[in-house]
């Protein structure tokens, strides 16, 4: 049975179409608002969803993450009842991709072997999990694909040549490249700068290669599709729920990037 992460990119391929991968906080304002906004993504061209699992001390996530973290949190929000949420998506849309992002800890303290039997069964495919370096990939890496899920890895602007190669090494579902230097919602892409660092990851494997970190709006999402294979935002959609915007307005400026991600024009030389 072929992944739905890979059979996501093989029909975008297939369109000449690049994936558009929306990222937000689980439980942020509430879990049943985080329904609501997954049941309607892929009706405004989310390809991939990516929710995050809120963590008391994150190291990756710039201040508005960190901010939708910490009402999550206050809310009461638990991986048991993420994965209960993934759960119940799974029962009105059994086609997009939904992945967790994270830290370790949670799922450390939740149990490895329970948790991803119940990211198995809830509908979970892929997990990116920024603490765990290549070196504990035996901690959930391995352990994750043997159960079918997915281990998307991070790659940076100053993973060197021979560190680069490790961190491909047992990745799946796609390469998440980080734009810059700093964390989400830190910076600007840099689109100029992102042509020689896919290519030099083109060189050592055949995943598709997604861009996040930097990315504000539709011309953002454009000039990194002309050079990756997918464009992940979430920093600016989350901006949208913090300031209480209506449903309609999050769903009309995430239609607006994803239409800009379908623009760019450079496809899959590699794959």
């Amino acid at each position: 049975m072929v992944k739905r992460i890979a059979k996501t990119f093989g029909d975008l391929k297939n369109n000449n179409q690049k994936a558009f991968i929306s990222f937000i906080m689980a439980g942020d304002p509430n879990l049943d608002k985080t329904y609501d906004l997954m049941v309607a993504f892929p009706k405004y061209g989310v390809d991939i969803i990516e929710l995050g699992i809120p963590f008391t001390d994150p190291m990756a996530d710039g201040p508005s993450i960190q901010r939708a973290g910490n009402r999550s949190l206050q809310m009461g929000t638990t991986l048991k009842s993420i994965l209960e949420l993934v759960k119940k998506f799974r029962k009105v849309n059994n086609e997009t991709p939904v992945i967790l992002m994270g830290y370790y800890n949670p799922i450390y303290s939740f149990g490895v072997e329970n948790f991803l039997k119940k990211a198995k069964s809830s509908g979970v495919d892929g997990l990116i999990i920024v603490d765990l370096p290549p070196e504990e990939d035996r901690e959930l890496c391995i352990p994750a694909q043997k159960n079918g899920i997915d281990f998307i890895r991070l790659s940076t602007p100053t993973s060197n040549e021979s560190r680069l190669p490790r961190i491909l090494d047992n990745s799946s579902g796609f390469v998440y490249h980080v734009s810059i230097t700093g964390t989400t919602g830190a910076g600007r892409v840099d689109a100029k700068k992102l042509g020689p660092e896919i290519n030099r990851i083109r060189k050592l494997t055949n995943l598709p290669i997604c861009v996040g970190f930097g990315i504000k709006n539709p011309e953002d999402a454009t000039a990194v599709s002309g050079i990756a294979d997918g464009v992940v935002v979430g920093s600016a959609i989350i901006e949208k729920i913090e300031n209480k915007e209506p449903d309609e307005n999050i769903l009309e400026f995430t239609k607006s990037l994803s239409n800009g991600a379908k623009i760019g024009n450079s496809f899959y030389k590699k794959m």
